[in-house]
């Protein structure tokens, strides 16, 4: 079959700035949608969680808690719970409309905590960390120890993804392993350079892997088999975020030449390279379902809409 030309500046693609919202001191180290795209959470290194609604700027709660910075979060399917980790070794469950630390645990080896989701069913979070261990803790439960701990990584644990049945891991050690809870199984991929970021595409048949070599590769989830390259942007140090836009149609990722670049999923061709700032895109979240971008760049994160898209109570 063929394919359509991509269109290089397309409407589809977030290119027009909506909002810059300063978010206090220190550095963002994450930015992230909640599971319905209305509100989105940043962390970093002020040590505080933050809840907003971008599209109209408004910081709606701080959370504070962690003795160190905060380097990754994430919200629950019903929205009534956030967690977190960094650079304190914890693990945070917090609730959201009290802004209260329900539990904080422990674990890592002395270790920074690197990445944190949740299960669908926000029972359980997962925390993937330097000490090459990804631990699952039981929200439910008083005890102290994870119910599991995944240690096959011979380096720390950079990113975790996690599906109905799948726990997806990209670790510093060049590998992509794959649990299959259901199977009981464990699949493993050798791309080769140290992984920053790993995820899921929207339809969940393929993995998407950034690593330190400037290069994102996707994957069959399944096999294992390269199905796209994709180059341009720049990752040589930093543990920066990549994505798949919100019907699967691009490649998208943070660069450290202060650009997120966009590529045309199938043909591999670069369709974007939006200009955000003057230093290193540190962090990105795409819409569950809009095509609406949010960036993060040192103090400040960024909100993205296509050019046709009009603001409420904007002039007509």
């Amino acid at each position: 079959m063929a394919f359509p030309e991509p269109k290089p500046r397309g409407p589809e693609l977030p290119q027009k700035r909506l909002k810059t919202l300063d978010c206090g001191q220190g550095a963002i180290r994450a930015v992230r949608f909640n599971v319905d795209g209305n509100y989105c959470l940043t962390c970093g290194s002020d040590k505080t969680l933050k809840l907003w609604n971008p599209l109209r700027g408004t910081l709606l709660r701080t959370y504070s808690g962690h003795g160190y910075e905060v380097l990754d979060a994430a919200g629950s399917f019903d929205n009534s719970s956030l967690c977190s980790g960094g650079g304190d070794k914890a693990v945070v469950l917090w609730d959201v409309a009290s802004g209260q630390v329900v539990r904080k645990f422990r674990g890592h080896a002395g270790q920074k905590v690197n990445t944190v989701q949740f299960n669908e069913e926000a029972t359980v979070i997962l925390s993937g960390s330097i000490d090459s261990t990804i631990r699952c803790w039981d929200c439910r439960s008083r005890k102290p120890e994870p119910i599991q701990t995944l240690d096959e990584a011979r380096d720390g644990i950079s990113s975790v993804k996690v599906s109905d049945h799948e726990v997806l891991a990209g670790s510093v050690d060049g590998r992509v392993r794959r649990y299959d809870l259901r199977m009981g199984q464990l699949f493993s991929d050798y791309v080769g350079s140290p992984i920053t970021c790993i995820c899921f595409s929207r339809d969940g048949q393929c993995a998407l892997v950034s690593s330190l070599d400037s290069t994102l590769r996707l994957l069959d989830k399944d096999t294992g088999e390269l199905l796209g390259e994709y180059t341009g942007h720049k990752n040589k140090e930093y543990k920066l975020d990549c994505c798949l836009s919100e019907r699967d149609t691009h490649v998208v990722s943070c660069s450290e030449d202060g650009k997120v670049f966009f590529w045309d999923l199938v043909e591999g061709a670069l369709a974007l390279a939006l200009p955000v700032g003057p230093g290193v895109v540190q962090s990105l979240a795409y819409h569950p379902t809009e095509p609406c971008l949010l960036t993060a760049m040192g103090r400040s994160i960024q909100c993205w809409r296509e050019e046709t898209y009009e603001a409420e109570g904007a002039p007509s």
